[in-house]
């Protein structure tokens, strides 16, 4: 086998490792990034759309971190998402998902020596959460403190944990 051969089968073998392991990270980060998508944006002094280039800037990618742990009789879903305010949030459970909708606007100004720094932010936004159990529905209470909402969906009552105590012999 010539070197041209060995040098394209190697490029050829290294290429496919390199796709496998970009689709096993997507595979595995999948959950935890959202897509921001052009939200309303906010009006400029003159009263047009100043929301338009920033928000062609803003649109992309983020991490809402959220983390679903089970305590005895609730699911406790906790997701960050610093910079929001209560009614941001829009909160749905559909079939086994916690849907978690909202925009973010957030704007900065503040100035540094002889600079006026702006920094704005703008985009929707949507993350399916998998529920790990059935839960009641009409029972779910939601907390946003801190930057960090907090979710408690109840368990329905046949799915509840329940200790039991078996002998050894």
């Amino acid at each position: 086998m010539s070197t041209l051969h060995q040098l394209r089968d190697g490029l050829h073998e290294a290429w496919g490792s390199l796709v496998d392991g970009w689709q096993r990270l997507y595979r595995r980060a999948a959950g935890a990034i959202t897509r921001f998508t052009p939200g309303m944006g906010t009006k400029a002094a003159d009263g047009k759309q100043a929301g338009q280039q920033i928000a062609a800037r803003s649109a992309g990618w983020g991490v809402l971190a959220a983390e679903v742990f089970d305590d005895t009789d609730n699911i406790v879903v906790r997701l960050e998402a610093p910079g929001l305010e209560k009614a941001d949030f829009d909160l749905e459970i559909l079939d086994d998902y916690l849907v978690v909708r909202g925009e973010k606007q957030v704007e900065r100004e503040r100035t540094e020596g002889h600079y006026h720094v702006t920094e704005c932010a703008y985009g929707r936004f949507e993350r399916a959460i998998p529920l790990p159990e059935a839960v009641e529905t009409d029972k779910a209470r939601a907390r946003y403190k801190n930057g960090v909402l907090r979710v408690e969906l109840p368990k329905t009552g046949s799915r509840r944990r329940r200790t039991i105590t078996v002998d050894v012999q």
